[in-house]
């Protein structure tokens, strides 16, 4: 496959996810698409695995990986589908996309890495700025808009925190397998909460709501993931780090183009504060130099 083309791809589908997420709970309940999303992706990784002989091991390392991941698919799928269904979906993206600053900080405590050097912790407070503004605004969205922001950063606390986990439980295995295990390892969480909760397969469902559990089940879960790590293989970290400054602005315009959503000006200026804020994160180190006279 053509490097650029899976890197755009990768853009692309995280950015029409946040829409995706919030079409696939239409008429069905967002834990039923939620489900269908995660049964239907696991089988499709199953199918994966079978065709390329990898293998999926059940070892107590692997299991330790496996229930780190499933934390992310369970854990925060769960908060953002939840908040998804009560904010704009562009918004969704822009507050997931405070992850690696959430990242940053719980590999410091927990795996001693160095995240908090001045330009790191300026673009940590740019962050919060933008979601102070953005929380300002929530008032213009409705009286659910709060706690649909809340989730949304728990899911995106508890993604960061999962990757964290993964790294820390160092389980030795194929990627694909990792993200397979996971997933079916989540599965078994999802099913009894849907069952609990609701229970009932849906009578009365849009053909997009049918589409969009497709598409992220197939493009979401599957191809997605696989193009993350075949990009991450062949690009480098700079260039990776790049998709949550690119995803955010594209999402906004999707929603705002397919779902006639529209954002305020507090949004739209939380949303820079934020993206300044990850792109000093994530740069500001290697462009501080450069600014310096002489």
């Amino acid at each position: 496959m053509s490097i650029p083309a899976a890197y755009v791809g990768l853009i692309l589908i995280w950015s029409t996810t946040p829409l995706a997420i919030k079409w696939s709970g239409e008429g069905v309940g967002f834990l039923f698409g939620a489900t269908a999303r995660m049964a239907l992706g696991a089988l499709a990784c199953l199918l994966l695995l079978r065709l390329l002989r990898i293998a999926l091991p059940w070892d107590s390392n692997a299991r330790r990986g496996y229930a780190a991941g499933a934390l992310g698919i369970f854990g925060a799928m769960l908060c953002t589908y939840w908040g998804a269904q009560r904010i704009p979906s562009g918004l969704v993206s822009v507050l997931f996309g405070t992850s690696p600053l959430l990242t940053g900080i719980l590999a410091s405590l927990l795996l001693g890495e160095r995240a908090f050097s001045p330009m790191r912790v300026v673009g940590m407070a740019l962050g919060m700025v933008g979601l102070l503004a953005i929380f300002r605004d929530s008032i213009a969205l409705g009286d659910q808009a709060g706690v649909g922001i809340g989730a949304v950063l728990g899911g995106a606390f508890l993604h960061a925190l999962s990757g964290v986990l993964v790294k820390r439980s160092n389980a030795q295995i194929h990627p694909m397998a990792l993200n397979t295990g996971a997933l079916l390892l989540a599965v078994c969480f999802y099913l009894p909460t849907w069952g609990i909760s609701d229970g009932q397969l849906p009578q009365h469902a849009e053909p997009r709501t049918w589409l969009a559990i497709g598409y992220l089940a197939l493009l979401g879960t599957a191809v997605g993931f696989n193009l993350y790590f075949y990009a991450l293989r062949h690009l480098s970290a700079g260039t990776m780090s790049l998709i949550p400054l690119l995803t955010p602005v594209l999402a906004l315009l999707i929603g705002m183009g397919l779902n006639g959503e529209q954002p305020g000006w507090a949004i739209w200026a939380g949303s820079a504060a934020i993206l300044l804020g990850l792109t000093l994160h994530q740069f500001g180190e290697r462009l501080l130099p450069r600014l310096r006279p002489g």
